[in-house]
């Protein structure tokens, strides 16, 4: 019984430290593909989102005035201008989790040699996402190049 209890005050004492310890999170979420009419349509569900497995790419926070684009109002861009942190495949069910330090940072897929991404903040930065000390952004990215909406 003492041993009990004094584990489990080790482990409170302990997890009291944890952000202090775990200085790094990351981002972790689900890459989906999503294609075809997507408008809604009485008595016709949409068409489903599908795991995509492809490559994440995470770049510093990019604006629109950082990139290349394919075409005037694209999203599709030729070239980033800012600094590739790190790139990861997710897996067959379209999951990954990576750790980065604590920022703002901007994800992209590609679809064939074009960087891809259309969600946007107020201040034009692309596909922001945020990691705060110790913490998993939870995100969902949609490759919906192939939808129309």
């Amino acid at each position: 019984m003492v041993l009990s209890l004094t584990l489990l005050a080790m482990v409170i004492v302990l997890g009291s430290f944890a952000p202090f310890v775990c200085k790094n999170g990351g981002i972790k979420g689900k890459i989906y593909l999503v294609a075809g009419n997507q408008m809604p349509n009485i008595g016709q569900p949409l068409p489903g989102k599908t795991p995509l497995q492809t490559t994440l790419y995470i770049y510093e926070l990019t604006n629109v005035n950082q990139v290349t684009r394919a075409d005037v109002y694209s999203s599709f861009y030729k070239s980033i201008n800012t600094k590739l942190v790190k790139k990861i495949q997710s897996g067959k069910n379209g999951a990954f989790k990576v750790k980065l330090p604590p920022g703002q940072y901007s994800l992209f897929v590609k679809k064939d040699s074009l960087f891809y991404a259309n969600i946007f903040d107020g201040k034009n930065n692309i596909n922001p996402v945020t990691v705060e000390k110790g913490k998993y952004a939870d995100v969902e990215v949609r490759a919906d190049y192939d939808a129309v909406y």
